[in-house]
């Protein structure tokens, strides 16, 4: 199973989810705008990909300039109570969990 942690107005997660669709793949879409965060899938999806909560911040958001020297747990609890926080698409598969940015990076999580 595949899932990927979509925005669905963002180019580089629209054509991660056409690759995937073009790979001959189903995959669960969690349009985490909508869905929102929980503190305990934040650390479980940054852990698995290798990732620290600053290095899945997304910087070019506004609100991030805030968190320059915050921590990880204030880190997190600001991407739980705004989820554009957090840098996209992430991609669960049968490689691992990936940030797929560059885009390069989902061919890895699509094999093992």
């Amino acid at each position: 199973m595949i899932t990927i942690y979509h925005k669905p107005n963002c180019s580089t997660s629209r054509n991660v989810l056409k690759m995937i669709r073009d790979a001959g793949h189903d995959p669960v879409v969690v349009d985490y705008l909508q869905d929102g965060w929980t503190r305990g899938q934040l650390w479980g999806l940054f852990s698995a990909a290798g990732l620290t909560p600053r290095q899945a911040l997304r910087i070019k958001e506004a609100a991030a300039k805030e968190l320059r020297d915050a921590g990880d747990e204030a880190i997190i609890a600001a991407m739980i109570a705004d989820p554009v926080l957090v840098e996209r698409p992430f991609v669960c598969g049968p490689g691992g969990v990936r940030l797929c940015r560059p885009i390069d990076l989902l061919t890895q999580t699509l094999t093992r």
